[in-house]
């Protein structure tokens, strides 16, 4: 039987005067009420890797998420992104959130261009009107994720895979260097999975670093650098061969794994 991953992987130091890492995080706890969600979580990400986030409902995703976002209260620890807190990464378009389809308003009167400008909103100015340089970024984000012939339609109209490769060009738009993504291959078919799967790719040749959420366990070795298995804590950080074995998997999985916060 092969051995677990060690419960937290470690890079080796970096060099001095190195750039700072994509993610830090360091003795994360969040509660909500009574209910631990995440517990003295610690995870650092490189830069220009794509590291799958891994879990059960319920584990601590999507408030993993949103503390790096800093839409949630951290009880103890800390969160840097390109060295800054959630809240400055944010102000200086360091980050970008690529959300569920579910939490998303499809009805809502808006073109998918319309969606797209939205990543500019941060860099648009007190008058909040795009210019030409705003115009050719949503132009090439439409372009790289291959909606430019959809860009007028109400983003409702669109499939599945294709409402997910809009809300990936909002975060290629708004020039982003970190982008997590909460489950973009739910819902979708396989050729929608294949195209957002090279699309990951190619952002990642770009030096974008990518946390992504995903149940795709047997996709994982295909394109990500890395792994995070999560049940609240860090169960296993690494190389995907050394972090999705028989023996984590059922740690993360196993009987009295679903109970939590999601």
């Amino acid at each position: 039987m092969r051995k677990p991953a060690p419960a937290q992987h470690r890079r080796p130091a970096r060099e001095a005067g190195a750039a700072a890492p994509a993610l830090n995080i360091a003795s994360l706890t969040v509660r909500y009420a009574d209910i631990l969600a995440l517990d003295r979580v610690s995870l650092g990400l490189e830069q220009g890797n794509i590291c799958a986030l891994v879990g059960v409902n319920g584990s601590g995703k999507s408030t993993l998420f949103k503390a790096i976002m800093g839409l949630v209260s951290a009880g103890t620890g800390t969160v840097r992104i390109f060295g800054a807190g959630s809240k400055a990464a944010r102000k200086n378009n360091l980050l970008t959130y690529v959300p569920q389809s579910e939490d998303v308003d499809w009805t809502f009167p808006v073109s998918v261009h319309d969606v797209v400008m939205m990543g500019r909103y941060g860099r648009l100015g007190p008058t909040r009107r795009p210019h030409s340089a705003d115009r050719e970024a949503v132009d090439h984000a439409l372009e790289q994720v291959g909606l430019t012939s959809l860009a007028s339609r109400q983003i409702g109209e669109l499939s599945g895979g294709q409402r997910k490769r809009a809300f990936v060009a909002r975060g290629i738009a708004q020039q982003a260097r970190l982008m997590l993504l909460d489950e973009p291959f739910a819902g979708v078919d396989k050729g929608s999975e294949a195209t957002l799967t090279s699309l990951l790719q190619r952002l990642r040749a770009d030096g974008k670093t990518i946390l992504i959420s995903t149940h795709d366990l047997a996709g994982i070795p295909r394109f990500c650098d890395e792994a995070v298995l999560l049940h609240r804590s860090v169960l296993a950080h690494g190389d995907p061969a050394e972090v999705l074995t028989t023996e984590n998997l059922a740690r993360a999985f196993g009987e009295g794994a679903t109970s939590g916060a999601a």
